[in-house]
């Protein structure tokens, strides 16, 4: 079993920042340990430092089992115990009614909890486990946790891809975690300062792009409650090993996708056929074949 000698340096760096900030953004490539990093920091402000009595975990489905496993995989982690609040409402309000540390529940479910669970939101420390999908100021899952949020005194989002569509996504993000202290608290005004419209046809906006030197004072204003690490930086990484695979055609197939790239759609039988609706599917499709 692992313990707390085995994390690395960059790690326990994250662990002491968290625990110093009362808002903390963590931007770790996948790979880099933010489940471990953050179950250290409650840890120590729950069993050490006596900081913190009741977390909320918002993440992913698919990884709210990851949680479990890692406070299994670290034996430092001895002394606290998760609930996990997922699948059917009966079976989420036993496990909010378990008396744990921390309790975990799938973004899903995030307005059921706020607007419907009837319990109370008694949390004081909340993670959000991939805080990207926090990015839509108009979704009901941002507007039920904005809600609740003031009731918060630490909350920690972790992420590795914060701006998947570009900054302009760092605004919702960041005004779950500050109020809007650092971006502002209405996205008009963070795309009036920083953006100006770029795709547009007449008075309707499709994009917005960057104005010079937006990117460098974004990054300034979040800086102090941030933490972006790179995988390749931190890690070991082995050589990369290129092995090409050479596949010959033959005339028939070769016909069909002469057909698929010249055409964007190939007849495969009399009742069957495959077609690309842009260039991007067009090389999807092609790469399958």
């Amino acid at each position: 079993m692992l313990n707390r000698d085995n994390l690395h340096e960059y790690q326990k760096y994250s662990v002491e920042f968290i625990k110093k900030n009362l808002i903390s953004a963590i931007f770790l490539d996948c790979g880099l340990g933010k489940t471990i990093i953050t179950l250290t920091a409650i840890k120590d402000l729950i069993l050490d430092s006596f900081e913190v009595k009741k977390v909320l975990v918002i993440c992913p489905l698919r990884v709210a089992t990851v949680w479990n496993d890692e406070l299994h995989n670290w034996s430092h982690l001895d002394g606290l115990k998760i609930s996990t609040a997922i699948g059917s409402q009966s079976e989420r309000l036993e496990a909010l009614k378990q008396k744990a540390d921390i309790y975990i529940i799938n973004r899903e479910n995030v307005e059921w909890l706020v607007n419907k669970s009837g319990s109370k939101f008694d949390f004081d420390m909340l993670v959000i486990d991939e805080l990207s999908s926090f990015k839509s100021y108009q979704a009901k899952r941002f507007k039920s946790l904005l809600k609740v949020r003031p009731e918060v005194t630490r909350i920690v989002g972790l992420t590795g891809t914060p701006t998947s569509n570009g900054l302009m996504d760092l605004w919702a993000e960041y005004r779950i975690l500050d109020f809007g202290k650092r971006l502002g608290r209405f996205i008009t005004h963070y795309r009036e300062q920083y953006f100006i419209p770029d795709k547009r046809n007449a008075n309707v906006v499709f994009s917005y792009k960057l104005i010079p030197g937006a990117e460098e004072a974004i990054y300034k204003r979040i800086s102090d409650i941030t933490i972006s690490m790179k995988a390749v930086d931190y890690l070991d990484m082995p050589s990369k090993v290129i092995n090409q695979v050479k596949v010959q055609l033959s005339d028939e197939e070769m016909s069909v996708y002469q057909e698929m790239k010249d055409d964007m759609v190939a007849s495969l039988d009399d009742d069957f056929e495959i077609d690309a609706f842009n260039a991007a599917g067009l090389s999807n499709k092609l790469l399958q074949m």
